[in-house]
């Protein structure tokens, strides 16, 4: 035995080591049962999960809504849409290019609005009010039910009908009218079916994608009182469209959204897919407009910017079915009263951090990329916004508590920001919503306790030597698969701390010589461990340092790593972070090295990105942080760019009889350091390896740091998927470049038996340029 290796303790009884998890999850879970909004969470996250038909409706929509977006782009910038590539380009290029420029000017020209809201408000108030509208502004969701509510005694109306209104459902408008006394009827198809089913929208633009054809005719035929067909979608289409024609004959006043308000003429744009818009708009005495001041846009050119985005962003198509432009009343006998709902909008445009999440145009692009969720649908998230935006939103329109919750479910795979049409910096800011919740509700004492011990190295470095001796005897091979665990994580086999970390390993050993002529050589290169590779993949960190050796660079591990403060940042508390910040830096300053390089890519994400970040309103640890960005880069990266490894120079024989393998991106590598598809062309080309296509390959796994083990049911879902996914590649090998996905992946192969080896890409590489006897 090694004489610096505490001796093993004696293990516990498997009942109590059951018994200190069971006690673990009660307390990590307490914490969320403290408020009734965090109740009310729990009770919506319970109930999703316990329907298996959601998460299967979710997964067909979202498989096919994400090729179909992007064929809609490409076929954009092939009809001479902005920003094409060349004749003969990559379509799926051309479609991204086009999409970048769009976005772009779009989030310019809401920028501009939000920068000077209350001109631009009044230039729209002039316009409305020449063109014979009344606009009115609500500071809350009370004063714009209030002033609807009047307006309808006043014209005695007693029947509403509303086209689809986010607006309303924020303001809750349909039960403050019911409450008078008035009926209020959805005519959007989708809206119609969740106010007969009693539920909110789970889509900002499909209500009811959360319900299967045969849910929605048994919904028919119950509230109906009639068989109605479970299977025929134009037979329930024409049952709504026969009961809601009277409705909208007979309507006293109608009430719709808006998609843009355009300042130059006071004008509303409506977007729809159905026909009911226009009738709501168009056929009662009173058209009643709820909108956000986000919705404003200073010309009918912005408008249009934004028509070419919207279509293809929520629905993939290349423009909706109806474009309606209102400027004033139809008629002489026509009243139309436009109300401005702020409803916390001032407050989010006066906090930097938050303002950019008005730029929305509600297309829910973020949802529709969101793992989480397909997995437990738009019930869960938010309040009444669903998927990412709905994070942000809901602090501001309903309170902190109502976003508490819900934001634990981020996985944080930053999917969300490649789809925003005007690149609004959701991840970001769910992370701020989760900082804002830490520092009001505290987080859960289990979670407390994990961070107060990995936040002081040494406390971590003992606790983590004690549990490699505690758990050894429940290990088989690199898992402990014997370890009891509550019926809600055994679907992931827990990985096996190492009995040596890497740190032990790599101290003293004398370096490799170098193999290859590369432009690393003569650089010197520090190396990150990465606390999870450090203590549960070292074989990782090894092959990392003996690649980047085999370059020709001069590796240095700087002593006493601290981890680098992601688990704090991730768990919204931003004090702990700031202070494992300060340490990494100082550490890492110590090193004279051109680069540092490290085997986890999501502490590149922390060193390069969080950090200045974190530091925003202290100017020099800002700079100490940014100076250190400048230097920090993941292992793919460096090889490619930096030592220039490929075809041209890594000479390698023929890999043989090498086992099918196929590639799984850190999410965050492709999101947020942008590395494309760098990874695999390293392995294809530099090592000749013939890597299999891998379905939704951009799909994140489900790890999520800490959300994994706060949802494990959804974590344990898209995981799932993933599996699936690399099962139909038939790979025997799935290869990585995070030690958290590797480990996720690995454990939940795994429990699940299938038969699947998951490597780190240094071990590969390694593999390759080193074969083993």
């Amino acid at each position: 035995m090694d004489a610096a290796r505490p001796r093993p303790w004696p293990l516990p009884r498997p009942s109590l080591v059951a018994a200190a998890v069971a006690l673990g999850v009660g307390l990590g879970l307490a914490a969320n049962r403290r408020s009734p909004a965090a109740r009310d969470f729990q009770r919506r996250y319970r109930r999703a999960l316990a329907d298996p038909r959601l998460a299967r409706n979710l997964l067909a929509f979202q498989r096919s809504w994400r090729p179909s977006r992007d064929a809609a782009f490409a076929l954009l910038a092939a009809s001479g849409g902005p920003a094409p590539n060349p004749p003969g380009a990559d379509v799926s290029a051309d479609g991204q290019a086009a999409f970048e420029a769009l976005r772009d000017e779009l989030a310019a020209a809401k920028d501009a609005v939000l920068a000077d809201l209350p001109d631009y408000f009044e230039r729209f108030r002039a316009a409305a009010e020449r063109a014979g509208a009344t606009v009115v502004e609500a500071v809350d969701a009370e004063a714009a039910n209030a002033y609807v509510a009047a307006l309808a005694a006043r014209r005695g109306a007693r029947l509403v009908i509303k086209s689809k209104s986010m607006v309303g459902e924020e303001t809750e408008i349909n039960h403050y009218l019911a409450a008078r006394g008035l009926e209020v009827v959805e005519t959007d198809l989708g809206e119609w079916i969740v106010q007969l089913a009693g539920e909110r929208p789970s889509h900002m633009v499909m209500p009811a994608i959360h319900k299967s054809r045969q849910q929605v005719g048994d919904l028919f035929t119950r509230v109906l009182g009639r068989e109605i067909s479970r299977e025929s979608i134009p037979d329930q289409v024409k049952v709504a469209r026969t009961e809601l024609r009277r409705k909208f004959l007979e309507a006293d006043l109608g009430i719709s959204g808006a998609n843009a308000l355009i300042a130059e003429s006071g004008t509303v744009m409506l977007v729809t897919n159905e026909g009911n818009g226009r009738l709501v708009t168009s056929l009662p005495p009173v058209h009643v407009v709820l909108v956000g001041y986000e919705k404003l846009l200073p010309t009918f050119a912005d408008a249009a910017r934004q028509l070419r985005l919207l279509a293809r962003s929520a629905t993939a198509q290349h423009l909706t079915s109806y474009t309606t432009f209102i400027t004033g009343p139809d008629r002489p006998d026509k009243e139309l009263h436009i109300v401005f709902v702020d409803n916390g909008r001032f407050r989010m445009r006066d906090d930097p951090a938050f303002r950019p999440a008005l730029r929305c145009i509600r297309c829910a692009a973020c949802a529709n990329v969101c793992p989480p969720y397909q997995v437990v649908g738009g019930h869960v998230f938010g309040y009444i916004y669903s998927g990412a935006i709905g994070l942000v939103n809901t602090p501001f329109h309903h309170g902190l508590a109502h976003a508490a919750g819900p934001q634990s479910l981020c996985v944080s795979c930053n999917a969300c920001a490649t789809v925003c049409p005007v690149h609004i910096p959701l991840p970001r800011q769910i992370l701020a919503v989760r900082a804002r919740a830490a520092g009001a509700y505290g987080l859960p004492p289990l979670k407390r306790l994990g961070l107060a011990v990995w936040s002081r190295p040494a406390l971590f470095d003992a606790a983590c030597r004690v549990a490699a001796q505690l758990t050894a005897p429940l290990a088989d091979g690199p898992f402990l698969r014997r370890l009891p665990l509550p019926p809600a994580w055994r679907w992931r086999t827990p990985p096996r701390l190492a009995r040596r970390p890497a740190r032990d390993r790599l101290a003293g050993r004398a370096p490799d010589p170098p193999r290859l002529a590369t432009g690393a050589a003569g650089r010197t290169v520090a190396v990150f461990l990465q606390c999870v590779a450090d203590r549960f993949l070292p074989e990782a960190v090894e092959a990392t340092v003996r690649v980047l050796e085999a370059c020709g660079a001069r590796v240095v591990v700087p002593p006493d790593q601290p981890c680098c403060g992601l688990p704090a940042i991730d768990a919204g508390d931003l004090p702990t972070a700031r202070r494992m910040a300060r340490r990494t830096i100082r550490a890492l300053e110590a090193v004279p090295a051109d680069y540092v390089v490290t085997p986890g890519a999501s502490c590149v994400v922390a060193l390069a990105h969080e950090y200045p970040t974190l530091f925003a309103d202290d100017p020099s640890w800002r700079q100490r942080a940014e100076r250190l960005a400048a230097r920090v880069v993941d292992l793919a990266t460096f090889l490619t760019r930096v030592a220039g490894l490929g075809a041209d120079t890594v000479r390698l024989p023929p890999p043989g009889d090498a086992p099918s393998l196929t590639y799984h991106p850190f999410c965050q590598s492709r999101n947020v350091l942008g590395l494309g598809e760098a990874p695999r062309r390293l392995l294809e080309d530099a090592l000749g390896l013939a890597v299999r296509d891998l379905p939704e390959a951009d799909v994140c796994c489900g790890f999520g740091g800490s959300t994994s083990l706060d949802h494990p049911q959804v974590a344990c879902a898209i995981a799932a998927r993933k599996l699936a996914n690399v099962a139909a590649t038939g790979a025997a090998v799935l290869v990585t470049d995070n030690p958290g996905c590797l480990l996720h992946l690995r454990g939940a192969a795994d429990a699940a038996g299938q038969p699947l080896r998951v490597v780190h890409l240094a071990e590969v590489i390694v593999e390759r340029l080193a074969p083993r006897a």
